[in-house]
């Protein structure tokens, strides 16, 4: 069974709203020179600790929140969900909830709206739990250290890393500058990103490649570096991608990971078996249950009206998320229909709930409209299962699939650490694995390969980011159902590229500005 290591707590003191005291010091019942004398194995627990912040609402459970937010609602991954699948192409809510209504509309975006607090707060609880451990670890010694700091430097890189992309600018706050007296000032897009990229160009030669699953090692931090560079001509003006290239091919070329026989795998509850995920956020229905984590995803996606929750490990469904037809619209050709999409050889393209549902999304409201992805599930991919309350499938943040797709687009870009044989290797062996044609190298272009990050990754929180990289996120070139509140999609503003920075973080630190346009 996949357990969380929780045996000690590291926690910050109050956390309010957009965090008004970042350099708080971490509240814990012993020293840590003293819990490490009681427990030699206690780092291992206090660092589970930071890496369940972006999974788990607090570990005291479900009902809990470490921040002063929903405890339901604001947990890391739900936030990334929510930004980055909800307010693109491929999904849609529909329970309209203010705030979750104008994601998934696209429209009237506000400083003032919920889900923004909540992956804001989250960010910035993350950040200082890892300042308060790295400052600590200064003055203690322990067993594996360069490798213990290279992961606390990761998991708050990552942090930041998603602060880059959807609000671009904040504090940076670092273990140098705990205890500072006054508001730290603020930090644009490319002061966050030069920081972000110096860490992990620091630790990608000391962190350790034989982390296990759940821990980040070697590939994990070189895939970050390669998102990153990506999308440095968004976060910076400047492309990379040559750099990119480079990075991912170490990943690739290193040979520790390899695409999972059956794609299903990836997204079910025996998922950390596959041997294509790179860095998971860890869920189990015991020992890390949340109402953010792939629970909202699975439960969110059922509703007992249309399907039997059984088949996929659930006890209830909320009955919320549904695909458009600019989703499963792009597999085999672009079906238009569902005859067509029934026709489709396609696996990807059967992992959505068409029966009494329509093809169209005429009303984003209503349950019926559109298809319920059931990519993922809370059965193991042989079909067994005991259905729970909560998910025990983890979350794949970065997996094989991506490396080769992100490969791909660097070799087309012009990045001359990548080529295009190699690339159109890696895409046939995507499109095999999922049985479908193969293509040649005509056809590997940069609008296939941003329709194939949609058939392959779509609800795995990239979306936004590769429309936004592609420029097909804001304006009217690129529409989607309900893009700008309109059925059939409508030009939305260029601000929308970046979230309006909370009205919770500007009150709590003057040196904070709002980004331009809202």
């Amino acid at each position: 069974m996949k357990k969380l290591l929780i045996a000690v707590v590291l926690v910050a003191t109050t956390f309010t709203s957009c965090l008004n005291d970042l350099n708080t010091k971490p509240e814990v019942e012993l020293t840590l020179e003293q819990l490490l004398a009681q427990d030699p194995d206690a780092i291992s627990g206090i660092l589970s600790r930071l890496y369940a912040s972006y999974a788990l609402s607090s570990i005291k459970g479900p009902g809990e929140s470490d921040i002063d937010d929903n405890a339901g609602e604001s947990p890391f991954l739900r936030g990334i969900i929510n930004l980055q699948d909800f307010t693109a192409d491929g999904m849609k809510n529909r329970w309209g909830d203010d705030g979750l209504d104008q994601l998934t509309t696209t429209s009237n975006w506000d400083e003032n709206n919920k889900f923004f607090r909540y992956l804001y707060n989250r960010i910035y609880y993350t950040i200082p739990q890892a300042n308060n451990l790295l400052a600590v670890l200064k003055n203690v010694t322990v067993n594996d250290q360069e490798n213990i700091v290279s992961e606390v430097r990761f998991i708050r890189a990552l942090a930041y890393y998603y602060l880059i992309d959807t609000f671009g600018k904040g504090v940076l706050a670092t273990e140098d500058n705990i205890g500072s007296s006054s508001p730290l000032p603020q930090a644009n897009r490319q002061e966050l990103y030069n920081f972000v990229e110096s860490e992990l160009l620091a630790i990608e030669p000391k962190i350790s490649d034989a982390n296990g699953y759940g821990r980040a090692n070697k590939a994990v931090v070189q895939m970050l570096l390669a998102k990153l560079y990506l999308n440095a001509e968004v976060y910076t003006g400047t492309p990379k991608y040559t750099e990119a290239g480079t990075f991912i091919k170490k990943v690739i070329d290193a040979g520790r990971y390899s695409l999972a026989a059956n794609f299903v795998q990836n997204f079910s509850a025996d998922n950390d078996q596959s041997t294509e995920i790179i860095f998971p956020l860890i869920a189990d229905a015991v020992n890390s249950q949340s109402y953010g984590n792939t629970t909202y995803i699975v439960n969110g996606s059922l509703s007992a009206d249309t399907m039997n929750l059984d088949d996929f490990g659930a006890t209830s469904g909320w009955g919320g998320h549904r695909a458009t037809s600019a989703w499963y619209g792009k597999y085999c050709g672009g079906v238009t229909d569902l005859a067509q999409l029934q026709s489709c050889t396609d696996v990807r393209s059967k992992l959505f709930w068409t029966q009494g549902h329509t093809f169209e999304m005429a009303d984003y409201k209503k349950w019926t409209d559109g298809y319920p992805s059931v990519k993922f599930r809370n059965t193991k991919s042989t079909g067994s299962s005991t259905s729970t309350n909560f998910s025990s499938t983890d979350f794949p943040l970065f997996r094989l699939a991506d490396a080769y797709l992100i490969y791909a687009e660097c070799a087309l870009r012009g990045a001359t650490s990548a080529d295009a044989a190699t690339a159109l290797g890696y895409v046939n062996q995507i499109r095999t694995r999922a049985k479908t044609s193969t293509i040649n190298s005509s056809q590997l272009t940069l609008d296939f390969i941003i329709d194939e990050r949609a058939r392959e990754l779509n609800l795995e929180g990239h979306r936004r980011t590769d429309l936004i990289r592609y420029g097909r996120f804001t304006g009217g070139s690129y529409l989607w159902p309900w893009k700008g509140n309109t059925a059939n999609g409508t030009s939305i503003p260029a601000n929308y590229k970046l979230f309006p920075v909370p009205f919770t973080a500007l009150e709590a630190n003057p040196n904070l500005t709002q980004n331009p346009g809202y």
